[in-house]
């Protein structure tokens, strides 16, 4: 199973980027999707989620209001789109995805078994 992350590129505080975690092999309805970001030296963090067969959503805190993480279906893709960005946003930015995973642990990063990529979002000030 593989991920793939895209979109990331480089903005302006209080610009606007969309990335997008796409799957070749399966239905990502059937497995709750992740993203997380690494800033440098500093801890993977949880960022959104999306629990499995479901259309709810979870979020970090400082993100709240700012990103969106949505499905779409037609292009078997998870999107992150992320408004007002900061500098404090930049980070590389990554896509999980597990099958099996329940919904009080989905901000925690070991509870994924797929992982792709990340896609490098830096904002300037």
């Amino acid at each position: 199973v593989q991920l793939q992350a895209s979109g990331g590129g480089l903005v302006r505080a209080g610009g606007s980027r969309k990335l997008s975690c796409t799957a070749s092999e399966f239905a990502f309805r059937r497995y709750a999707v992740g993203w997380f970001r690494q800033a440098p030296g500093k801890e993977r963090e949880f960022v959104a989620a999306l629990p499995r067969n479901s259309d709810s959503t979870v979020y970090e805190d400082s993100v709240k209001g700012r990103f969106t993480i949505s499905r779409d279906r037609t292009e078997n893709a998870v999107h992150l789109q992320m408004n007002s960005l900061k500098p404090e946003d930049t980070a590389v930015y990554y896509c999980a995805a597990s099958n099996r995973i329940i919904l009080s642990n989905l901000r925690n990063r070991s509870g994924y078994q797929y992982w792709g990529p990340g896609t490098l979002v830096t904002v300037s000030s």
